[in-house]
């Protein structure tokens, strides 16, 4: 299927993604898991939940592999690879996308979520949201991959019991990393998407620290002042009217998605309206109180680090 593992797509912690063929002509990724993955429960996690899905905007699982402890799964090939090399401004490899595009695409992966959160027969969480598991095809569409840590519930419930957490530094919700924050559910996927669409719209890593002042190297906190003052936000790849008020749009959602408190953020169906909607009706959230203030932001101690990793 795919000519001895010749042509290789991407390489994660959970192993290789190679090109393929199907007999019908059709071409797909084939992703490969290490050995090294124990009883395979992330290999269970992915089909068990892919396999319940159909969605414009999350990647379709054709089939998989189980003999012995070699475990491939067989998706769809989406041409344009992931969302990552798309989206920063200081990726010298690829072009950045302009912001009507990344607007579009911030509505499709909310779409994507809406559905696995309400639309699918069991509730999925995903718990790895972040732009290396959206993937783009060759319409710039996303689609939702990567479910090797996504959790399954029958019915409406989605409050987990965890032990520990699971997830990607940067994007983890506070309250999967100490439950003092609140119940692990579905908002903390709503976390996660908040700090990517952040990132899409400000073209570079919520933390920073390359930036010139060290107020700007904590991105939310950064673009929160300037909301909260009504400054220019002073964004790249604005074009016109319709990008600064897009932009805008995507910021203060963003905002409201990660919240401290999970019981405060919008549930997927409320951030799709809210894209959607007109920015008139958006106001801006209430500060998380795990921001610095202003004089910490320009002289940051350990302990304010400390929250900013949070």
């Amino acid at each position: 299927m795919t000519n001895s593992f010749k042509v290789k797509l991407g390489q994660g912690g959970y192993g290789g993604v190679y090109k393929g063929r199907l007999h019908d002509g059709r071409d797909v990724a084939v992703k490969v898991l290490n050995e090294s993955k124990g009883n395979g429960e992330e290999f269970i996690n992915e089909v068990a939940s892919i396999s319940r899905t159909s969605h414009v905007n999350v990647v379709s699982l054709f089939s998989y592999c189980f003999q012995g402890r070699k475990r491939a799964l067989i998706y769809e090939f989406v041409p344009n690879g992931s969302l990552e090399k798309f989206i920063y401004q200081k990726n010298p490899n690829y072009k950045q996308l302009k912001l009507e595009k990344l607007y579009q695409i911030a509505v499709g992966i909310a779409r994507g979520l809406e559905y696995l959160h309400r639309g699918c027969s069991t509730r999925i969480l995903h718990f790895d949201i972040k732009p290396h598991n959206i993937l783009l095809d060759k319409d710039f569409s996303p689609k939702i991959s990567d479910f090797g840590l996504a959790k399954i519930f029958p019915g409406r419930e989605s409050i987990i019991p965890m032990t520990g957490a699971r997830g990607t530094i940067g994007y983890i919700a506070p309250e999967v990393c100490c439950r003092e924050f609140g119940e692990v559910s579905h908002k903390s996927d709503v976390y996660s998407y908040g700090m990517m669409v952040l990132e899409m719209a400000g073209g570079r890593k919520n933390v920073d620290v390359g930036v010139g002042r060290t107020s700007e190297i904590y991105f939310p906190h950064w673009v929160y002042e300037r909301l909260e003052v009504d400054e220019e936000l002073g964004l790249q790849g604005i074009e016109n009217e319709e990008d600064k008020e897009s932009a805008r749009k995507m910021i203060i959602v963003s905002l409201w998605c990660i919240l401290t408190n999970p019981s405060s953020r919008p549930a997927m169906n409320r951030v799709v309206e809210m894209l959607e909607g007109s920015l008139d009706s958006l106001r801006i959230p209430p500060k998380p109180f795990l921001y610095p203030s202003r004089s910490q932001s320009q002289a940051p101690d350990s302990s304010a680090s400390a929250s900013l990793i949070c």
